[in-house]
């Protein structure tokens, strides 16, 4: 059975004891951040950090509101960024078939800069990060080696308010919908992001825009997902649209 995460916004404080715990479990190094004016740090995701937790300060109602999401990849159940880098390399994106997990490996290294923007492009939340120094890819791997060992994924583990869930995926789901029930009787405007097509789950306490450009996903203009999807999926049509970038 898949896995999945619930992340529960409605109970995020932003103390970001999931972003810490996720950097330090991978042992990553630090970066050199400067104020930008946001509590939010790093400013984005990075080769570094798999995990951000996002602020987003927004008047609704005439009252200003804060919006924190805790940013990670979604390990999508049919993974955009695993059909684009398919085409380049078979192995450098794969996905566990136990947890559903979308994992990059180090054969993404193998592969050049255009390849990775390629990859980047196709992720419907703007996820993958590329190391400069080593190409490595980046991102969330799901804690493959806690969960192997029967252990919670870091971030899940630091939750101090129960906004971080993980277990089997139809468990998450139920989570998501009884909560959302809750949420929704004070927060009307509540809802799931894309429920249906990813491991992580996120409950929006209002719009989705409110949070993060990304908090739901993205397509090229004038294509529904299924119809990404479709496109991603075609060789013929990655090697055509590459010729004619060249």
């Amino acid at each position: 059975m898949p896995k999945a995460f619930f992340v529960d916004t409605s109970r995020c404080t932003a103390c970001r004891g999931c972003q810490l715990a996720c950097k330090e479990w991978y042992e990553l190094p630090a970066n050199e951040t400067l104020q930008q004016g946001s509590h939010q740090n790093p400013p984005d995701l990075n080769a570094n950090n798999y995990k951000v937790v996002r602020f987003s300060e927004q008047l609704v109602d005439g009252k200003v509101n804060w919006f924190f999401f805790p940013d990670q990849c979604r390990h999508c159940t049919e993974p955009p960024c695993k059909m684009v880098a398919d085409g380049y390399m078979e192995g450098a994106v794969i996905q566990d078939e136990k947890t559903g997990a979308v994992l990059f490996t180090e054969k993404t290294k193998q592969l050049g800069k255009d390849d990775f923007e390629d990859v980047r492009g196709a992720c419907p939340y703007s996820i993958p990060r590329r190391d400069e120094k080593t190409g490595l890819w980046a991102k969330c791997t799901g804690c493959q080696t806690r969960v192997a060992k029967g252990l919670l994924p870091a971030c899940v583990k630091a939750c101090p308010t129960g906004a971080m869930n993980f277990g089997e995926r139809a468990d998450m789901l139920a989570l998501a919908e009884k909560r959302l029930a809750v949420v929704k009787k004070d927060f009307p405007r509540a809802s799931l992001a894309d429920p249906d097509s990813v491991n992580v789950i996120y409950l929006l306490q209002d719009e989705p825009s409110l949070y993060h450009a990304y908090s739901v996903a993205q397509a090229p203009a004038g294509l529904n997902r299924k119809e990404f999807l479709a496109r991603l999926a075609s060789p013929l049509t990655r090697t055509v649209e590459r010729l004619m970038r060249s």
